[in-house]
């Protein structure tokens, strides 16, 4: 009788293709680059160095760029800062744009903190448009669930917001499984992507369903924070962090390329959102398509990041 071979542990390699975005048509590099840190604090905001990153992220292949109109609310120029930013970039190289794959969010109000109803939705969109200096967005996304708004409200905005031409497709962020479901019952298209906090130190979406439920209805996962908040790549004890440096190494590389290579390992095909603002970080992120895993060495970064041994 023949038994199954338990001694082979195959590596997993990352693919280059491209992630398709959902059902939007839409593919882009596995890897985003974000701008929740564009804006700096003390407003010493260089246009100059903003296209540099811009460019240095296309020159890494990167096609996604995610911002949302809250980022820069704790800098200079405060709320819609980022979007702001990044509008006065493209309007002095407008041909960066044909390039880029623009994503913003809405619906977090400072001091509410959440809004998702239809008159919100709708001045924010328009005002992140002016912002950015675009008559449209390939992809918009509420930003976190409003309670106090019924999924059926905003389905119908988000859909006239697509009927209208100034937005591609519809995403959401920081929804749980169940959320994502009474939106997409009241929309008459797909949810195209999801946006959690996802990482090797934060693994709630590899049990909560958001990333089950992402693989079923082909959404795309757009994981914020796949840094830790630099917790992995802080060259600290941690045993996660240690696990994520040795094999970085393995592969000629750091610890925050394995870092992002293990959440772009799953099936899912999570892209990782690369929150650097410097043009060699922001290059060197590529370097996470080097890196390959073993199942055994991928379960034990997991059992790490827990704590505890995998039942």
């Amino acid at each position: 009788m023949t038994t199954p071979d338990t001694t082979s542990d195959m590596r997993l390699r990352l693919s280059t293709d491209p992630v398709s975005l959902g059902k939007s048509g839409i593919s882009v590099f596995p890897i985003a680059w974000g701008m929740w840190r564009l804006a700096r604090a003390d407003g010493n905001d260089d246009i100059g160095a903003i296209i540099a990153r811009i460019e240095a992220a296309l020159e890494a292949g990167i096609t996604l760029f995610d911002t949302a109109d809250i980022y820069g609310c704790d800098a200079a120029l405060g709320f819609g800062g980022a979007e702001l930013l990044l509008g006065k970039a493209l309007a002095a190289r407008p041909d960066l744009r044909e390039k880029m794959v623009i994503a913003t969010k809405g619906g977090i109000v400072l001091g509410v903190p959440y809004n998702s109803s239809p008159a919100y939705l709708n001045s924010a969109l328009d005002i992140s448009l002016e912002r950015l200096g675009l008559p449209s967005v390939e992809l918009y996304q509420i930003h976190r669930r409003d309670f106090l708004t019924h999924p059926r409200d905003v389905a119908e905005t988000l859909t006239a917001m697509v009927e209208s031409g100034k937005v591609k497709a519809i995403g959401v962020s920081n929804y749980s499984p169940a959320e994502f479901d009474a939106l997409q019952a009241f929309l008459p298209f797909p949810i195209v992507s999801t946006q959690p906090e996802f990482s090797a130190a934060r693994i709630a979406p590899l049990y909560d369903g958001t990333l089950d439920q992402a693989m079923a209805r082909e959404a795309a996962v757009l994981a914020w924070s796949p840094l830790g908040g630099g917790r992995l790549v802080s060259g600290s004890n941690d045993p996660v962090a240690k696990l994520l440096a040795a094999q970085g190494a393995k592969f000629g590389t750091d610890a925050a390329s394995a870092a992002l290579s293990w959440i772009m390992t799953h099936p899912s095909r999570a892209i990782p959102i690369v929150g650097s603002q410097t043009p060699e970080r922001i290059l060197a992120s590529r370097d996470a398509l080097k890196v390959e895993w073993t199942a055994s060495e991928w379960y034990a970064v997991l059992a790490a990041s827990r704590g505890e041994p995998l039942p």
